[in-house]
């Protein structure tokens, strides 16, 4: 594991638990130092063709989050998007929230953004995103959701986990999923959920 690992964070902003495994991310990556790139993808995309049933108004909303989230990869930086997923997960999950339109827009102004980039999610072109989604099953899938991590190249889906750990605990779960992701053949490991996602 280097001193200053290049982390990737592939997310949709819709996804609970994708939220709680970022801010274990954002946690660990402000204790030990290193940069995340945060990487939208679209659990939309990942489902056509699907029945998503009471998901698919969510999906909906997560892929117009994720277009504003291309918008400003492409005119800002990582640390840009993070800000803006920070607010409006902030606003959606733990906040209970489902004004979409208002969310992007204040989180952009909570980011430091212009909030003109809030028309991004209604774009006519969802190519970036489509091809980050893609790019995101070709280094972790098949069959995966999110959220996705690649640590120096290594990539696996999850941890899924509630709550978000914190302090060294945090530090604990990093290194040994790591650990674990980076032996050759390591595929999975897996339990039953027995409880549902606590900001």
């Amino acid at each position: 594991m280097s001193a200053q690992p290049n982390v990737e964070f592939y997310f949709d902003p819709i996804c609970p638990w994708c939220w709680m495994t970022s801010r274990w991310v954002q946690e660990v990556a402000e204790t030990r130092g290193f940069p995340v790139s945060w990487r939208p993808i679209s659990l939309a995309i990942l489902n056509e063709g699907r029945d998503t049933g009471d998901h698919a108004e969510g999906h909906r909303q997560g892929k117009r989050a994720g277009q504003v989230a291309v918008a400003i990869a492409e005119s800002a930086d990582d640390a840009a998007v993070g800000r803006f997923y920070t607010a409006v997960g902030t606003r959606i999950h733990p906040g209970g929230r489902d004004d979409f339109d208002a969310i992007f827009s204040e989180a952009l102004s909570e980011a430091g953004l212009p909030v003109e980039l809030a028309a991004s999610a209604d774009a006519e072109s969802d190519a970036v995103l489509r091809a980050n989604t893609d790019h995101a099953m070709e280094i972790a899938g098949p069959d995966v959701g999110v959220p996705i991590i690649s640590i120096d190249g290594v990539a696996f889906f999850g941890p899924v986990v509630t709550p978000a750990p914190t302090g060294d605990a945090a530090l604990q779960l990093w290194d040994g999923i790591f650990a674990a992701a980076s032996v050759p053949g390591f595929y999975e490991l897996k339990r039953g959920r027995t409880s549902g996602p606590q900001f």
